[in-house]
């Protein structure tokens, strides 16, 4: 695996159903599976020309096997899969956010590093498993931006930002708080990155808690941004291939608890998008080398206490 590039995306099955029949089938077999699923979000295609739906996961056995790891790591272990319409046939595909590669990059300084590489593949599995009750095909195909293990570790950085922290005995009252505030926020159209929709909240331990963040903005600019330059996958019918990037969404708000401390943390945008959307060339962000940094500035201000 050290010398193969990996995918941060992964297409594992094409399905013969309609999306709506595939995002009913999946959500019926979560129900009877070793996954917990937490939430889902319908993501707002530009031009409404395609169908996007993100489902948000955990296992519980991967958690378990996290148990001992700094609870700042725990966006290794938010588990992510897409139904999508592919193009002029419209076809329903299926990917993940690749487990693997995350560990890769989250638990790169772990002394525990192999036995948790080996629990997220574990965990790409029983993704695999879940999307089988789909009627179709399991297929196995990366999707760029591809790296190798050795730039997963060393991806810059992992770009935590400190919004706010308070004591450690405040912790759930933090949570609290933070939800008050991004639910208080008012969500604008796609022009702007203004309001927050909360898509999932799942305390994934008990010094750490993840939030799941999306509002139109942010889909327009992700998907519309990584399809931009991607000639070859269009079609007529299907103009905006990064659909097939969805799976990096929501973005992430953790909440921990830390060095006699509660700590509010979100990612630099920048850091994500490079993570996420380098295959999207080198035109591309620098022609919206401002979104960053609105998406991020945004989050902090409706996150962050009120000025007094």
């Amino acid at each position: 695996m050290a010398d193969d590039k990996i995918g941060i995306f992964e297409t594992i099955y094409h399905s013969e159903a309609s999306i709506a029949e595939t995002a009913a089938a999946i959500e019926a077999a979560a129900a009877g599976s070793s996954l917990q699923l937490h939430g889902s979000l319908d993501v707002r295609v530009p031009d409404n020309a395609q169908q996007a739906k993100v489902f948000v996961l955990t296992s519980p056995d991967f958690i378990e096997a996290a148990r001992a790891e700094v609870p700042r790591t725990i966006s290794a272990q938010i588990l992510r899969v897409a139904v999508f319409t592919w193009g002029d046939e419209q076809k329903t595909v299926i990917n993940m956010a690749n487990p693997v590669a995350h560990a890769m990059v989250y638990y790169a300084d772990s002394p525990n590093y192999d036995e948790l590489v080996a629990a997220a593949g574990a965990a790409a599995g029983e993704l695999r498993q879940l999307v089988s009750a789909v009627p179709g095909e399991a297929v196995s195909v990366q999707i760029e931006p591809l790296r190798k293990e050795k730039h997963y570790n060393k991806y810059k950085g992992k770009s935590q930002l400190l919004i706010e922290e308070d004591t450690a005995e405040n912790f759930d009252v933090v949570v609290e708080r933070v939800v008050a505030r991004l639910e208080a926020g008012e969500i604008t159209d796609e022009t702007f990155p203004y309001g927050w929709e909360i898509v999932t909240r799942i305390p994934v331990r008990d010094d750490a808690v993840y939030i799941g963040l999306t509002n139109p903005y942010i889909e327009n600019r992700m998907v519309h941004i990584n399809s931009s330059f991607r000639g070859k996958d269009k079609t007529d019918k299907a103009p905006y291939p990064g659909v097939d990037h969805v799976t990096a969404l929501p973005t992430d708000v953790l909440i921990v608890r830390e060095a006699g401390k509660t700590r509010v943390f979100h990612y630099g945008q920048m850091w994500r998008m490079q993570l996420y959307f380098w295959d999207s060339g080198y035109r591309a962000f620098t022609a919206n080398m401002n979104v960053p940094g609105k998406i991020a500035n945004s989050i902090q201000e409706a996150i962050e206490p009120p000025e007094e």
